[in-house]
């Protein structure tokens, strides 16, 4: 058995077209298939139309949130819900065209246990393709990881896989930074990333931007390792300053002066004292979203499920 799992937010234009498409290639499929369509707390009227669709194709299945959790929770609560031997998770909006799923089974049929998709070509703005290779690069530079560039949450996954994941007990999900760190035999595939169908992009450059702060924080320990060199490098330069102080004052009787330099000294250590305790704060605040045992999510409503 195969499960397709959704997230969904506010994607009302999309949706019809979107199942349109899935159940013509779950139909091809040499298996039975199962849809489950995560609703992440949408306002604008998804959830009705979801419902309807189910009642049309009760392979089709619903959860729904109680609010808006985000991108990463809606995909672990599909995980949560999915009861396929194989799993594949495709976003809503069209982007990642599900006729590329089969060749994801093809692939899982070789023998790999996860086949992730690598992006070729992303028809979006400039400003969004070049946001989304740099953080691919400083992740992948940062992480002790070893995640695949330009490769996103479209993927195959074998139960096992899922299972390990499921496993994995932390509150800020980053998705395919804990795909890489269970391991498996995983493989690349290559596919063209389409237009958005309909309606506004729900990640916007500021909301990309908190999931690659979450992403470097997720997998990686690099930014608190970067702090104790700053702060051993800038005691190293503050050293030979001294030292250069006293060779001018001992050997050429010069008394070296100035308020400005002073000033602009204090307020650079100031700076980087500050940066130093944010990233600090970073990994504390995620300690403290982990002590707390909250669940990932909240069940409004579930369909067929």
């Amino acid at each position: 058995m195969y499960t397709i799992v959704i997230p969904l937010y506010n994607e009302s234009e999309t949706i019809p077209t979107l199942c349109r498409r899935v159940k013509e290639v779950v139909d091809s499929f040499d298996a039975p298939a199962e849809v489950i369509m995560v609703d992440d707390g949408s306002t604008d009227g998804s959830a009705e139309i979801l419902r309807d669709i189910n009642h049309q194709d009760p392979r089709f299945k619903v959860v729904s949130f109680s609010r808006n959790f985000g991108h990463q929770i809606a995909i672990s609560a599909g995980l949560d819900f999915a009861s396929g031997n194989a799993l594949m998770i495709i976003d809503g909006d069209l982007q990642d065209p599900p006729e590329v799923l089969p060749r994801f089974i093809a692939k899982w049929k070789e023998g790999f246990d996860v086949v992730y998709a690598i992006r070729t070509k992303r028809k979006e703005g400039f400003v969004k393709r070049i946001s989304y290779s740099i953080f691919y690069r400083i992740l992948r530079r940062l992480s002790y990881l070893d995640i695949p560039l330009d490769s996103g949450d479209f993927c195959l996954m074998d139960r096992k896989v899922v299972d390990a994941m499921r496993r994995l007990p932390e509150r800020m999900r980053f998705v395919r930074g804990i795909r890489t760190w269970v391991g498996f035999r995983q493989v690349g595939l290559a596919y063209e990333r389409d237009r958005r169908f309909a309606g506004e992009p729900k990640y916007t450059l500021a909301k990309l931007f908190g999931l690659a702060y979450d992403g470097v924080f997720s997998v990686s320990s690099t930014p608190l390792r970067m702090t104790v060199y700053a702060g051993f490098g800038l005691s190293a330069l503050a050293f030979l300053a001294g030292l250069w102080v006293i060779y001018q004052k001992l050997v050429n009787g010069i008394a070296l002066a100035g308020w400005a330099s002073t000033i602009v000294i204090m307020t650079f250590l100031g700076g980087v004292i500050l940066v130093t305790l944010g990233i600090i704060g970073e990994y504390v605040s995620r300690i403290y979203e982990e002590v707390k045992q909250r669940p990932l999510y909240v069940v409004r409503e579930k369909i067929g499920l």
